[in-house]
């Protein structure tokens, strides 16, 4: 541990029960004119439409674009601004899942900077504020709410891409857990996968060396105590409510606990970064088409296993969080359980345990590799280097989903590399 800390948050955060009929107030101090991103289900909703006619009441002009689409195709963002310019608005609301907080950033920023979202790909590219951006999430995994980033997909390119800055990082986060009670099981189970995942690689990213450049130049800048604090506070939640919300979906107490989670662990990667994880899914999710929780969730058990040895303490800390018994266990055995426990956990709300049962073509194991290697924002936050070697064991030991084989393989790796 070094004296050296960092963390970037929303100004301000609403979290609770009824927390989303603050929004007229608090957008009524950032504006009067206000761009909602959202989708046609919510659209339709009674309680979209309260919130709305409370918008209008606060005396706040209002337009609505509801037709984000999964993933934020690049083109629609496009689309979205084009549509809001006439319109002129003072601040942007996002309300739903990740994509549609997603497209509140990027309207946000076309709207203040004009361009086109591939002159922002990448970190720091936004040369100054945009638009403020209120979040209001109705699932809880992504902790889009909370984070520097809004991820895209870009019809000319295999994977999706990422825009990455502090200015990006919404004004207030509203954050209501009875927004999420009409999630169905399904969707509860991807989203808090993904919210353990975010948790899990920000607490066991590398820890890098401390200089008044690191936060300056890069957006994600590896675990601190800072960051640590909400990981593992999402890691608590998740272990102890996130099954309970999956086979119960009007336990609101199980339904805070996750979304409060989403929003701590989004509080975390937001700074440190995730990592392998992430990293293999990104064109996993290109080939299989599958839900980006599904396929961090699948990786998640392999990666924690590949670094066990490099972060020790971390996964012991992970254990404990989850409610595993410590008492007279070693750190290393601490470890081991945390590994069990998080696959027992993905795989009793319906997450795959391979990436065979994903979908993913053995033929494209190999592309599936070379593609996950060249994402190297995320490579380097993993606390143990992943080379050719190490990724080629890493997916065939997902492939067939044998964790011991893949602890004796990675193994083999090492000690045969000269």
């Amino acid at each position: 541990m070094t004296c050296f800390s960092a963390i970037r948050l929303p100004t301000e955060i609403l979290f609770g029960k009824g927390q989303r009929r603050a929004l007229p107030a608090v957008a009524q101090r950032l504006g009067q004119r206000a761009l909602i991103c959202t989708d046609a289900r919510l659209a339709a909703s009674d309680d979209f439409a309260k919130l709305m006619d409370g918008l209008h009441d606060a005396g706040l002009a209002v337009q609505v674009y509801d037709r984000v689409l999964p993933d934020v195709p690049r083109d629609s963002a496009a689309d979205c601004v084009e549509v809001a310019r006439p319109f002129a608005p003072d601040l942007v609301i996002g309300m739903g899942g990740g994509s549609c907080l997603d497209m509140a950033k990027c309207a946000a920023l076309l709207l203040t900077h004009g361009g086109q979202l591939p002159d922002y790909y990448g970190e720091y590219k936004i040369a100054g504020p945009v638009l403020p951006i209120i979040a209001v999430p109705t699932t809880a995994g992504t902790g889009s709410e909370a984070t520097p980033v809004a991820v895209i997909s870009d019809p000319d390119r295999t994977l999706k891409v990422g825009i990455s800055s502090p200015h990006l990082i919404p004004r207030t986060a509203i954050c209501d857990p009875d927004l999420t009670l009409s999630c169905p099981p399904a969707l509860t189970a991807i989203a808090g996968a993904d919210a353990l995942t975010h948790a899990i690689e920000a607490l066991t990213a590398g820890r890098r060396p401390p200089s008044p450049e690191l936060a300056q130049q890069h957006v994600f800048i590896g675990k601190s105590a800072l960051t640590d604090h909400f990981a593992l506070l999402a890691i608590r939640l998740i272990g102890r409510s996130l099954e309970r919300a999956w086979r119960d979906g009007s336990d609101e107490a199980a339904r805070a606990d996750v979304m409060m989670a989403a929003l701590a662990a989004g509080c975390a990667f937001g700074t440190a970064g995730t990592a392998a994880a992430h990293a293999i899914q990104y064109p996993v999710g290109a080939l299989t088409h599958t839900a980006h929780g599904l396929g961090v969730a699948t990786m998640l058990p392999y990666v924690m296993r590949f670094n066990r040895d490099a972060a020790l303490g971390e996964m012991a800390e992970i254990a404990l969080a989850l409610g595993v018994p410590g008492e007279g266990r070693s750190r290393a055995a601490l470890a081991d359980a945390a590994i069990g426990e998080v696959a027992r956990l993905f795989a009793a709300i319906g997450i795959p345990t391979t990436l065979a049962a994903l979908g993913l073509p053995a033929d494209k194991l190999a592309w599936t590799g070379q593609q996950a290697l060249g994402i190297e924002r995320l490579l380097k936050n993993n606390p143990r280097p992943v080379g050719p070697a190490e990724m080629t064991c890493l997916l065939d030991a997902a492939y067939r989903g044998d964790l011991h084989a893949a602890a004796s393989d990675l193994l083999l790796v090492q000690e045969t590399r000269p």
